[in-house]
């Protein structure tokens, strides 16, 4: 487990600061998360949060962006963001003894950002256009279509980027309004990892911060999505040489103990993302047997229950309902048969090296230490390894049982035009 002790402080104003000295190297990342995602995006405001994200670093008076890009390169740091289901972030990484720049950038855009007129005109071209590339990606059309089929109801229907249609309309203020509900500092948590020393930075934080004033408590988009009566099964069609199918099936949120035993799971499963798939069950059964060119499993922590994916390339002499099926057996085996101790245990192996080698920089520990606070608390983190550890074969199997039934899953197949699938 990666660690040194985190101080964890709330200040007046309800803004939470998480602090984690690691004095391996003269360097300081600093992370900015507010409670704003497309889960708090009504339909006619899809990718309004994503907007505002682009927005802020247009700058302030203060820090007008071209001078502030200046600063931070000149200083050898790093900075960026983005946008997820359930939090907008912000980060610096900086030699430690330039820090106070990141510390007074982000108290000052938490507050002043500004969002000129024709700065709103260029960047709905920018993201329009962006939005327009991804269309253009077979994968991101199959995706979104599995999403929007998987929830009618629940905010997680649209992607981060939102819909185009609502892109061509979103106003400036619309835009400042959702900044000004959101942006304030009981909606924030600060998570701060490197070369430092606590006292003076939470000092320095309060000297900052403190003044920002808290607001109410923005209000949260409850739709709950409702059961899934029966499996869904859709095809697309568009440009391209390869078939993809996506199976989505509904996975609880990072809070609930099962997300644990499922991790484990898809680690047996598909391998994880991060790491060689080529142990996985379906590697062996879809890969190496020509049912597929690559399988791909995927599952995130968020707030409210979400997706696991498994992606495929089907291989040219297979159909879909072939490759579905040879999936299915491996599903089902996990479902009948307890997984051996020896396969569990490199998968749980496999699962902690993804997790250690997502943690392994300063930039990585100071955005989980934030980050987990969108669902839970720093325990979760510091706890992972743990829990993951306790999981057993009769875990695999119930969960197996449990989420990994057809009639709540939805599959799609995008069919290149004029193929035969």
């Amino acid at each position: 487990m990666t660690g040194s002790r985190v101080t964890r402080r709330v200040l007046d104003n309800g803004l939470t600061v998480l602090l984690k000295e690691v004095h391996t190297a003269p360097v300081t990342s600093w992370w900015v998360l507010y409670r704003v995602g497309s889960r708090n995006e009504p339909t006619g405001h899809t990718g309004i949060s994503h907007w505002v994200e682009h927005m802020l670093f247009k700058g302030t008076k203060k820090f007008p962006a071209k001078v502030l890009d200046k600063a931070i390169s000149r200083d050898g740091g790093r900075w960026n963001a983005a946008t997820s289901r359930d939090a907008t972030h912000y980060y610096e990484t900086m030699p430690a003894d330039k820090f106070d720049l990141a510390l007074r950038l982000e108290a000052d855009r938490m507050k002043n950002s500004s969002f000129d007129a024709k700065d709103v005109v260029s960047e709905r071209t920018v993201i329009i256009s962006e939005r327009e590339g991804n269309e253009n990606q077979p994968l991101f059309q199959l995706t979104e279509a599995v999403q929007q089929t998987a929830f009618r109801v629940h905010p997680y229907h649209h992607e981060v980027i939102g819909d185009k249609a609502d892109l061509q309309i979103i106003t400036r203020d619309d835009l400042y309004n959702h900044y000004r509900h959101y942006y304030v500092p009981n909606n924030a948590v600060l998570g701060v990892a490197g070369d430092f020393n606590t006292r003076t930075m939470l000092n320095r934080i309060r000297e900052l911060f403190e003044l920002i004033p808290k607001s109410a408590t923005p209000k949260r988009i409850l739709r709950p999505e409702p059961e899934q009566k029966g499996e869904v099964r859709f095809s697309i069609e568009g440009n391209g040489e390869t078939t993809f199918i996506q199976t989505a099936y509904r996975f609880p949120n990072a809070m609930n103990p099962d997300f644990f035993p499922l991790q484990v799971f898809d680690s047996l499963l598909g391998g994880m993302s991060g790491l060689s798939t080529k142990t996985s069950r379906l590697y062996r059964a879809l890969v190496d047997k020509e049912y597929a060119i690559e399988v791909s499993g995927w599952a995130e922590p968020t707030i409210d229950p979400y997706l696991y994916r498994i992606t495929l390339i089907k291989h040219p002499k297979r159909t879909p309902e072939e490759v579905i099926a040879a999936m299915d057996v491996e599903i089902k085996k996990l479902q009948d048969v307890p997984a051996p101790e020896d396969e569990l245990k490199r998968a749980v192996k496999q699962a902690r090296a993804v997790f250690v080698y997502g943690n392994e920089n300063i930039t990585s520990q100071a955005f989980w230490m934030g980050y987990v606070e969108m669902f839970s608390s720093y325990e979760w983190y510091t706890t992972y390894l743990d829990n993951l550890a306790k999981v057993t074969p009769q875990d695999i199997q119930r969960v197996a049982q449990k989420y990994f039934q057809p009639a709540s899953r939805v599959i799609g197949t995008y069919i290149p035009k004029g193929s035969e699938a």
